[in-house]
C-alpha cells in the first residue's frame, strides 16, 4: 500500500493533462494510474487501420503543448498517439504513471477521509484527492446476436484490432456501420477478397478538406508560431456556432454537402440505403472523403436487412440468407453512457456510483457527484461537445481551483450540494430538449437505457468555460479538518 496526495486514474488526454496542471502548480506527490501497456488512452487503443481525429490537428492539442507540425489537416491516430507520447515525456509524467495497472475499484474512508485505489492485482493506493480521466471509451459494446459464440473463424472488435489476422484475400463481414468503420473499412476493402458491411443505420457521413500539407507550409508552421495560432482561432470560430445544432442553416448545408459526398455512389438502391432519414446532428456527424466511394467496389456489399442470426460459416439475415465469411469485425462502439461507473466506486457511506447512475450518469458540470467527496471527473456525464481537450483543459482548471481551495482552507473533503447538483442537472435536461435534432428518432450512443441524453453538452465549448469560471463557492459542501 502506498499513500500519495493525489491520484488520478487513466493516462489518456484527461490525466496527461490533470497530470502536467499538478505539476506546474508545484504539486509533485501524485501517481498516474493506467490499464493498457502506454499512455495515450483511446488513441493507444483504437489503431485500426485508417484511424484518425474528426477534430482539425491544430485544434487537436493542448493550449500549453501546441503542436505546429502535424503532416495533414486531420492527424492520424499514430500522430496523435505520438504527441500524447511526447507530452507525457517533455513534462516529466512517466515517473509518475504505472502502466498495466487496471482499476479495479476506488472506495471513500469516511474515517480516514481518503480514498482507497485497488488495482485489478492487487496493489493499493491510497490518497485525499482522486481525479478520474476514465472517459466515456472504455467498455467495448457487443450487439447480443443469436449464435455469436459459434461462429469458427477469426472475431474481433474495432477497438482491439488483431495485427496477426492477415486479411489478405479475406471474406470479411463488419457488424456496424458509425465511427469507426467509415474509416477501416475503406482501407481493408483493397485487400480482402469480399467486404459485406451490416448497416442498421445510415449515417451523415461528410467530406473534409484533408490534403497533407506542403514542406514549406510545414517550415512555416514551425518558424512562425503566430500562423499556427491564426490557425487554432479559425477552427474554433468555425466549431464553435455548429455544435450547438441550433442553427437551421448550418444544418441544411451540412446536410447538402453529406448529399455531395454520398453521390459518388453509382448503384442508386446502394445510394438510397447510405441516405439518412435523420436529421444532420441526431447521431455522431462523421467525416471520410474515400467512405462512399468504397460502394463503387465489386467487392464491397452493403447489407441493411437486420440481422437474424450467426452460424459456424457466417452471418444469417431476416430473409433467411447466409452469407459464409471467415473473419467477423464489430465496429459497434463502447458503452459510452457508464463513464467512471464502469470501475466499482463507492463513495460516503457505501453509496454504489453504478447504483446512484441506475438512471443515467449525471454530475455537477460532469465532474462531482454529490457523496463521492474530493472526486473530480474528467471527460464526465455531459460533457462531450467540440474538442474534447478543450473541454478537459476547464474541467482540470476547475479541478485545481478545487484542490487549492481544500488544501487552502485545511479542509477534509469538498462535496457538491445535492440540491445544486439537481438543480444543474434538471437545467442541462431541459437545454438538451432544446435541441431538436438530438431529439429526433435515431438510434446513437447519446442516451442512457432510460432514454437520458448522457454523453452530450448543449452549448458551445466558451459557454463551458465561462459556467465553470463562475461557479460559486457555495455550491459546495466544505467539511475543515478538526481541531487538535
Amino acid at each position: 500500500m502506498t499513500r500519495h496526495d493525489y491520484l488520478i486514474i487513466g493516462a489518456g488526454p484527461g490525466g496527461i493533462c490533470a497530470g502536467v496542471k499538478l505539476k506546474e502548480s508545484g504539486r509533485e506527490d501524485f501517481v498516474i494510474l493506467e490499464k493498457a501497456g502506454g499512455v495515450g488512452g483511446t488513441w493507444y487503443h483504437n489503431h485500426y487501420p485508417g484511424a484518425e481525429c474528426d477534430v482539425p490537428s491544430h485544434f487537436y492539442s493542448f493550449s500549453f503543448d501546441i503542436r505546429a507540425d502535424w503532416a495533414k489537416p486531420f492527424a492520424t491516430q499514430a500522430a496523435i498517439l505520438d504527441y500524447f507520447e511526447e507530452c507525457a515525456e517533455k513534462h516529466g509524467l512517466m515517473p509518475h504513471i504505472r502502466l498495466d495497472s487496471a482499476v479495479a475499484s476506488a472506495a471513500w474512508d469516511d474515517d480516514e477521509a481518503l480514498w482507497r485505489v485497488t488495482t485489478q492485482d492487487g496493489d493499493v493506493y491510497e490518497a485525499p484527492i482522486l481525479l478520474s480521466a476514465v472517459g466515456m471509451f472504455n467498455e467495448l459494446y457487443y450487439p447480443e446476436i443469436a449464435g455469436l459464440d459459434s461462429f469458427a473463424g477469426a472475431t474481433f472488435h474495432s477497438a482491439c484490432w488483431r495485427e496477426d489476422v492477415d486479411l489478405t484475400g479475406r471474406r470479411v463481414g463488419v457488424i456496424g456501420s458509425a465511427a469507426s468503420a467509415v474509416q477501416f473499412v475503406p482501407q481493408i476493402a483493397k485487400q480482402v477478397s469480399r467486404l459485406d458491411l451490416y448497416q442498421r443505420t445510415a449515417n451523415w457521413v461528410l467530406s473534409k478538406a484533408d490534403d497533407p500539407f506542403s514542406e514549406e507550409q510545414l517550415e512555416q508552421f514551425r518558424s512562425q508560431p503566430d500562423i499556427v495560432a491564426a490557425i487554432r482561432d479559425e477552427i474554433f470560430q468555425t466549431v464553435e456556432p455548429v455544435i450547438t445544432f441550433d442553427s437551421d442553416e448550418l444544418i441544411r448545408e451540412a446536410e447538402q454537402d453529406g448529399l455531395r459526398n454520398l453521390s459518388v455512389v453509382t448503384d442508386s438502391e446502394v445510394r438510397a440505403k447510405l441516405t439518412p432519414a435523420h436529421p444532420y446532428g441526431c447521431k455522431r456527424p462523421l467525416l471520410s472523403n474515400d467512405y462512399y466511394p468504397t460502394f463503387n467496389r465489386a467487392n464491397v456489399e452493403l447489407i441493411s436487412e437486420s440481422i437474424d442470426h450467426i452460424e459456424p460459416k457466417g452471418i444469417v439475415t431476416s430473409d433467411g440468407r447466409l452469407r459464409e465469411i471467415d473473419t467477423m469485425i464489430f465496429a459497434t462502439g463502447f458503452e459510452t453512457t457508464r463513464f467512471l461507473s464502469a470501475i466499482d466506486v463507492t463513495g460516503g457511506r457505501g453509496r454504489k456510483l453504478d447504483e446512484l447512475w441506475s438512471d443515467g450518469a449525471q454530475a455537477f458540470f460532469g465532474m462531482m457527484v454529490p457523496g463521492f467527496p474530493n472526486l473530480f471527473m474528467m471527460y464526465g456525464p455531459n460533457t462531450n461537445n467540440g474538442s474534447i481537450l478543450h473541454m478537459i483543459e476547464s474541467q482540470v482548471a476547475f479541478t485545481l481551483r478545487q484542490i487549492e481551495r481544500i488544501e487552502s482552507e485545511g479542509l477534509v473533503s469538498l462535496d457538491v450540494r445535492q440540491d445544486v447538483c439537481d438543480e444543474y442537472n434538471e437545467a442541462i435536461q431541459k437545454d438538451i430538449d432544446q435541441v431538436e435534432v438530438w431529439n429526433a428518432d435515431c438510434l446513437g450512443y447519446y442516451r442512457s437505457g432510460t432514454g437520458r441524453i448522457v454523453t452530450q453538452w448543449p452549448h458551445n465549448m466558451t459557454e463551458y468555460r465561462k459556467r465553470t469560471k463562475a461557479i460559486d463557492r457555495d455550491a459546495f459542501v466544505a467539511t475543515p479538518r478538526a481541531r487538535a
